[in-house]
């Protein structure tokens, strides 16, 4: 491990998508969201997940990893609202973030691996421009926010953003210097959103 490393993982969504919970899908017999909980304390200290739904998931997951109850945005209804999006999750994490950095992930990546991750984390300490707030791989529609590193100090200006009615990642990105992180196996990103996606990443590989 290295940097002091804070992770947070996003499990607040709603799956409708899919159509059942993503997070509890099995994964070689292990839940997605265990998976991807696994791979981050790999690579950080502490391990945060964020949801509505501690209750769900908390048999699952190590004793080490803390959750943080997702709740309603101020000046937003309660209730069916939740979830929010992950911008909102996002936010209220990193309030209880320490580190300078922390990895952010989505719990709907099957294929992450520990070793690009951590690769990308030894590499933090050679940002020097104290005004990148994230360091991300970047790709034709944008900035990949959901599996990357954020400076701790952006929550101000993540904030102010949220509180004018921002609710999209790119946007706000498109706001802040990002530094572009390497990735030679674009696959690695594959997320599950479908039975679709599922299927295919099922499928045997032809490679092998």
């Amino acid at each position: 491990m290295t940097n002091h490393l804070t992770a947070i993982v996003l499990a607040g969504g709603k799956s409708s998508r899919m159509g059942r919970d993503k997070a509890l899908i099995p994964i070689q017999g292990v839940p997605l969201l265990q998976l991807i909980c696994q791979i981050a304390a790999s690579c950080a200290d502490t391990v945060y997940v964020v949801t509505p739904w501690q209750e769900r998931y908390q048999h699952l997951l190590s004793p080490t990893v803390q959750f943080i109850r997702e709740v309603p945005f101020s000046g937003e209804t309660s209730g069916e609202s939740l979830p929010q999006g992950p911008l909102i999750g996002f936010a209220q994490a990193l309030g209880y973030v320490q580190t300078d950095w922390v990895l952010l992930l989505a719990c709907d990546l099957p294929k992450l691996r520990v070793e690009v991750l951590q690769e990308w984390a030894a590499a933090l300490d050679g940002v020097e421009d104290e005004g990148i707030i994230a360091a991300l791989v970047h790709h034709t529609k944008g900035w990949e926010p959901l599996c990357g590193f954020y400076r701790r100090r952006c929550l101000p200006s993540l904030m102010q953003y949220i509180n004018e009615g921002g609710r999209s990642f790119q946007e706000w990105l498109k706001q802040h210097p990002v530094q572009a992180l390497p990735l030679r196996d674009p696959e690695m990103l594959f997320n599950c959103n479908t039975q679709d996606d599922l299927f295919r990443f099922q499928l045997p590989d032809p490679l092998q």
